[in-house]
């Protein structure tokens, strides 16, 4: 938790790994470390739309938003509403990237992790390619090898060497 947001208790948020994307009403998380003079679980009430702010049970006013800001809140992983996209950098370092236009991209060196989403670093036959990880981009992450992708126009930098062969015209 960030800082206190308005007079009711509500309180700014931000992710590591998009927590707060993930949070929604009438979950349980624990608040570490535990705020002084209060319970350390509290319930989830209120996520706004991008979900940059929240409101918890028993935080009902400016002083008690004050009390909990530094606090990081920890949610059980059964809770959460996790997706593909949502595995774990440790889980994807190593693992081979497919497109189905470009072929091997290479592998996951890095995951960079920004607010809007997370970003590979892949490395491999095209050098370093920087894929989101969005819908748009990614189209499957399957327990092994490979991770399916579709990348966009101009994520990966092709020559008319590189670039994939085209259709003979007639």
């Amino acid at each position: 938790m960030v800082a206190p947001h308005g007079t009711k208790g509500e309180v700014s948020v931000a992710g590591l790994r998009g927590l707060p994307f993930l949070l929604r009403p009438g979950m349980t998380v624990a608040l570490t470390p535990p705020a002084l003079d209060r319970d350390r679980f509290c319930r989830v009430e209120h996520v706004n739309e991008d979900g940059m702010l929240a409101r918890f049970s028993g935080i009902a006013s400016l002083d008690d938003a004050e009390g909990i800001a530094g606090c990081y809140i920890l949610a059980r992983e059964s809770d959460l509403d996790v997706g593909p996209l949502d595995a774990a950098a440790d889980e994807l370092i190593g693992r081979e990237v497919h497109d189905e236009r470009y072929g091997s991209v290479g592998r996951i060196a890095d995951v960079m992790e920004t607010p809007a989403n997370d970003v590979w670093v892949v490395q491999g036959p095209y050098g370093e390619v920087l894929i989101p990880v969005v819908e748009a981009a990614v189209e499957d992450v399957p327990e092994s090898d490979p991770v399916r992708t579709h990348l966009m126009d101009g994520l990966i930098e092709v020559g008319p060497e590189d670039a994939p062969e085209a259709p003979a015209c007639s």
